[in-house]
């Protein structure tokens, strides 16, 4: 857990395999320490983490793997379930992974006996994310290259299903806005759907493509964030269906958005995963520039921590770590 002052990097936890993708738990556990969990080549990786930027006693980060689930091919996505509760006894972890295989895998273990997954079939392509319903956490969307949305519930019954017009590529769920769905396409499209009349309601534009991700700001419901292209593009949903804010940020093309979940005008994108480096880019909306720029070799996957403004993403056996300002 040591730091690293050479690329600017705060921290780096050491893995045994490639990291494809790196999740922080969104939602409180109830433990003072932060869930994590990322996946790799055939298994999951669950631990916690814990950073001196909110606890004196720590010197630096310390991480601790709490149990590693073998998953049998490679993980592409992994979603946490409001439900995962550390002070319950026994404890509670669930979360759900994509696979290569076009499968979605429900995991729930109690971290000792009892360890079990489900598998849900119903998508015909690569699927790019996924999410739990936040509050109460009983049903899961996943988007899919096949081009639709589809809502689960913990049974892997399909309970809802929206046909996309392109690639599905993002699905948020907002915990203040429980029954619409945020899906991002390919093509620039970004539409809210009803979940109770399953309609689309809204729907933003990006005029550019592709779009490859985006998020819905946890700190303000009517900001939307995305990267299409090499641009960064940011719209209040309430002013207009085209974006109020938009900056070319990546020469090699955009790959990933994400809102921190502590500001509002804090946000990070990474580069196309490069054959050497990664770029990642902190952004404030107050600022013309980057307010941090780090590198990781051939990175993937990002996340942000529940609670700081520190964000994480995946490399070659490591995930690495910045703290930056807010």
């Amino acid at each position: 857990m040591k730091q690293d002052s050479t690329r600017n990097i705060s921290y780096t936890v050491d893995c045994e395999d490639y990291v494809h993708v790196v999740k922080f738990n969104p939602f409180d556990s109830g433990d003072s320490c932060s869930l994590i969990a990322y996946g790799g080549n055939n298994y999951v990786v669950v631990g916690t983490c814990r950073f001196q930027e909110e606890d004196a006693e720590v010197e630096g980060m310390q991480y601790k793997t709490l149990r590693t689930f073998h998953h049998g091919i490679r993980v592409d996505a992994i979603a946490w379930s409001p439900e995962t509760r550390l002070d319950a006894i026994p404890p509670q972890i669930r979360f759900c992974t994509a696979a290569s295989d076009r499968k979605l895998r429900l995991f729930t273990s109690d971290l000792q006996d009892k360890n079990e997954y489900k598998t849900f079939d119903g998508h015909s392509d690569y699927i790019n994310d996924l999410v739990f319903a936040p509050n109460e956490g009983q049903e899961i969307a996943s988007v899919s290259d096949d081009h639709t949305c589809r809502v689960w519930d913990l049974e892997g019954n399909e309970k809802a299903h929206f046909v996309l017009r392109s690639p599905g590529m993002s699905v948020c769920w907002h915990p203040e806005e429980a029954f619409k769905l945020m899906v991002a396409e390919k093509n620039g499209t970004i539409r809210f759907y009803d979940l109770i009349t399953q309609q689309a309601i809204l729907s933003l534009e990006c005029e550019q493509i592709p779009l490859m991700s985006a998020d819905w700001c946890l700190k303000n419901p009517l900001k939307i964030g995305a990267v299409a292209g090499s641009d960064w593009l940011i719209w209040d949903i309430t002013r207009s269906s085209y974006p109020q804010d938009k900056r070319p940020v990546h020469v090699d093309r955009a790959r990933l958005f994400s809102w921190s979940r502590v500001n509002e005008n804090l946000f990070a994108t990474t580069g196309y995963p490069g054959k050497t480096t990664t770029q990642l880019l902190v952004h404030h909306l107050g600022h013309p520039q980057p307010i941090l720029t780090g590198t990781a070799a051939v990175g993937s996957g990002l996340t942000w921590h529940r609670t700081l403004p520190l964000c994480a993403v995946g490399g070659d056996h490591k995930i690495f770590f910045w703290v930056t300002e807010m």
